[in-house]
């Protein structure tokens, strides 16, 4: 083989590593490890959020924070990566959308007071 021959073999080597998908697999595995890693979060948010729900004050406010709402709205999140991560079908699903609203009020406070 000439010298050549020999560098546009390599030349040829090198475009044919540089096109194939290991960037594109690594990329895909770097996603995969984030989105566990934010799954894993969101657990930590979950147990911090049951915590605090069970040590909330029990006094009658006015307002106060909606943590089963929120709650509910983590579930969903992670249950929407866990599908993505470990897909149970081909197609994909509706989305559930978030409630986003955390602040609750008293249901005595909602009667409005006839005039």
């Amino acid at each position: 083989m000439t010298t050549l021959t020999f560098r546009r073999l390599m030349g040829l080597l090198s475009v044919l590593l540089m096109a194939s998908p290991a960037p594109v697999l690594a990329s895909e595995a770097i996603e995969r490890e984030q989105l566990a890693a934010l799954a894993r979060q969101l657990d930590l948010i979950d147990r911090l959020a049951e915590h605090a729900a069970n040590s909330a004050p029990q006094e009658r406010a006015r307002y106060h924070f909606d943590y089963a709402r929120l709650r509910a709205d983590l579930k969903r999140v992670r249950a929407g990566l866990q599908d993505y991560l470990v897909p149970q079908r081909a197609q994909p699903r509706d989305p559930v959308p978030l409630v986003g609203d955390y602040v609750r009020r008293d249901r005595a406070d909602d009667e409005e007071p006839s005039p």
